[in-house]
Order: C-alpha cells, then sequence, then structure tokens
C-alpha cells in the first residue's frame, strides 16, 4: 500500500473517530447536566451521570474499526467503597481504555482541558476536578473535591506522572495520589496501561490502529500509614504497575 493511500486512510479513520466521540458528547450533555442538577439530592457525586459518559467512551471505541480494546484482572466486589486508582499516562487515548472499567471515577484533570467546548462541559457535568498546574492554591483545592468525592462512595482517578512520558519509559511518580489515599483512609488501585501510546500520538489527532489492554492489579492497602510512607508506597506501586507494563508489552509482543 503506498504512503499516500495510507495517509488517506489514516486521515478518514480519524476524522471519523473523532465525529463519533464529538456526537457522543454532544447526545449525552443535555442528559448529564440535567441529572447534575436534579439529582444532587440523590446522587451528590454525579456518580449515574459519570457512567453514562463512560458507556459512551466505549460506544466510541466500539465504532472505531482500528481499536480493539480490553480489560483484565479481578473488578471490585463493590466499587462504591471507594479507591484512589493511580495509573500510568501512555495518551489521549487513555481516557477512552479506562472508560470500559465496569464503575464510575472521577478524573484530576488539568483546567486547561475541562475548557474545552463540550468535552470539558461534560467533565464539568460528571464532577470531574480540574487543577491549575504548579499553582498550590489550585493543588489544595482539587485535594479537598478529591476528598468531597471520596467522601461520597467515589472512586478518584489519577495519573501519577502529571503529564504523558516523551518516550515508553514511565515518569517518576509524583506523591499527591499517595498522600490523598493516606489522609482519606482508602486503599490504592493500580492500573496496568498498554498499547494506548500510538493509538493516538502526543501531539497529533490522527489515530493508528491499536489493541490495548488496562489491567486492574490488587489493591494496596494505606490502613495505619503515615505521611513518612508515602515515598515507599509511590515507589512499590510504580514498581508493580510497570512489572505489569513490561509483561504486557511482551505478552503483545510489541
Amino acid at each position: 500500500m503506498s504512503n499516500i493511500v495510507r495517509s488517506f486512510r489514516t486521515t478518514l479513520a480519524s476524522l471519523w473517530m473523532w465525529a463519533v466521540l464529538i456526537t457522543a458528547v454532544i447526545v449525552g450533555l443535555p442528559f448529564v447536566v440535567l441529572w447534575r442538577i436534579v439529582g444532587m439530592g440523590i446522587d451528590p457525586a454525579n456518580y449515574h451521570g459519570g457512567r453514562l459518559f463512560r458507556v459512551l467512551g466505549t460506544a466510541v471505541v466500539a465504532l472505531t474499526p482500528r481499536w480493539h480494546f480490553t480489560v483484565r484482572g479481578l473488578v471490585p466486589a463493590d466499587p462504591r467503597n471507594p479507591f484512589v486508582v493511580v495509573a500510568n499516562h501512555e495518551s489521549f487515548a487513555d481516557m477512552l481504555l479506562l472508560c470500559h472499567l465496569p464503575w464510575e471515577m472521577k478524573w484530576l484533570s488539568k483546567a486547561s482541558i475541562m475548557k474545552v467546548p463540550l468535552f470539558g462541559w461534560m467533565m464539568w457535568g460528571v464532577r470531574d476536578i480540574p487543577v491549575h498546574r504548579g499553582l498550590a492554591s489550585s493543588a489544595r483545592a482539587a485535594m479537598a473535591e478529591c476528598h468531597d468525592r471520596l467522601g461520597k462512595r467515589a472512586s478518584v482517578m489519577m495519573f501519577p506522572e502529571g503529564t504523558r512520558s516523551k518516550t515508553s519509559e514511565m515518569l517518576p511518580f509524583k506523591d499527591g495520589a499517595f498522600r490523598l489515599a493516606i489522609d482519606a483512609g482508602v486503599p490504592i488501585l493500580p492500573l496496568a496501561l498498554y498499547g494506548t501510546r500510538d493509538a493516538i500520538a502526543k501531539h497529533d489527532w490522527r489515530i493508528n490502529p491499536s489493541t490495548a489492554v488496562v489491567e486492574i492489579l490488587e489493591p494496596e492497602p494505606t490502613a495505619g500509614l503515615t505521611h513518612d510512607d508515602i515515598g515507599a508506597l509511590r515507589d512499590r506501586v510504580r514498581a508493580r504497575i510497570d512489572g505489569a507494563r513490561t509483561r504486557l508489552r511482551d505478552e503483545l509482543g510489541a
């Protein structure tokens, strides 16, 4: 196949995926925002609106023939017993892969993403949590919001690397997720992601064929831990995720 034909097919596939994603958000946004308003008394975290948002994400993947995303591992028995969920960060497609997990999580996200029309509005509607990088006051406010969601029995999703690595190597983990879990007295739930890096390459809008997996690892308890244990907990969880990624890479042969 010539490079021109290959490039044309990639462009068409990419336009299709983004059109499906935008359509899904347009269809779901009124329901999510309406439920945030009228359901506040019985669903203050907008758990059910969030589930709708994530299910729409799985529909986008199902309608994208180039992508095959799967989940492995043991699903928590009661996802309403909240976790601080942490994962490595490969690409924008991580979000769509993680939508396949059968429970709702509130995402800690860059505030700039939540200002994007439609998509950012949807994140606001489901009560995801914005943070401005480099602003201590914003970080404190975001952690308070995370505590609020955990108290409302909704897990919180964070990428401890803080940003996507430019290479296939994971970046060092930051302390915030682990400090939050210890302070809130909830377990860490590690996730290992593999295969999304090239699904949507960094700084590129086009998509590529991808077989991606998210593996749910055993929870890491925090009962009895103090701030003195943050570094050891952080490094232990990072090592477990990195080991699972290596195993997935070897298995998938990529």
